[in-house]
């Protein structure tokens, strides 16, 4: 009598997603606690130390390792304030950012890169207005984002309170956030001091876009 082959169980996906903040691991980590129909791991990864080269390194290693993909989720203020603060004679972190960039892009299949500028509040921003404005940095952007959320704070007990967390305030913008983001165009190299967002490579990933249609 033949021995029946054991089908081999199914793995749902995984993402790791590196971020240089809190924020983004809170908001994350609302996403899955109220999408509850996702069957995709999705785990944020903090470097020890935030600079870009140390988050470029993080997702290079966590691209080598058994995820689905990888999301590199980034502030582009956070690379600007780097660029500002650069001491002459070194090499500009703007142009070491779009370098690894470029490097993911070409040797790195899993990796999908994520810029907002100038921080993930803007994408907050998006569910309530299309909005063009640059904003030079993320208190700029914190500060109209509170003319829709009055209470908004960077804690985690905002951000976290249950029946009530970030996620769920905004859920019922989302498409229209999406809608924004998209039509604001993708990173450009030659002009980074551009409003943007692209948060919809996230939602918009295989793995997850047919949630969010």
């Amino acid at each position: 009598m033949r021995t029946p082959r054991l089908k081999a169980p199914k793995t749902n996906p995984a993402f790791a997603v590196v971020v240089d903040g809190e924020t983004e691991v809170w908001y994350l980590q609302m996403l899955k606690r109220n999408e509850r129909k996702i069957r995709v791991s999705i785990k944020p990864e903090i470097p020890n130390k935030k600079s870009i080269e140390e988050q470029y390194n993080l997702t290079c290693d966590l691209a080598k390792k058994e995820f689905t993909k990888v999301f590199w989720i980034i502030d582009l203020d956070t690379v600007i304030k780097e660029e500002n603060e650069a001491p002459k004679g070194k090499k500009s972190p703007l142009k070491s950012f779009e370098d690894y960039r470029t490097d993911l892009t070409e040797n790195y299949e899993n990796v999908v890169i994520i810029v907002n500028n100038p921080c993930l509040e803007f994408w907050f921003l998006l569910h309530f207005e299309k909005t063009l404005k640059y904003f030079s940095n993320c208190s700029g952007a914190e500060t109209e984002l509170k003319k829709h959320l009055k209470n908004y704070e960077k804690t985690q007990k905002f951000f976290t309170k249950q029946n009530d967390d970030i996620y769920l305030k905004l859920k019922p913008m989302l498409k229209t956030a999406l809608q924004n983001s998209i039509s604001l165009g993708s990173f450009d190299n030659e002009n980074p001091k551009k409003a943007m967002c692209e948060m919809e490579l996230l939602f918009q990933s295989d793995e997850l876009k047919k949630h969010f249609e």
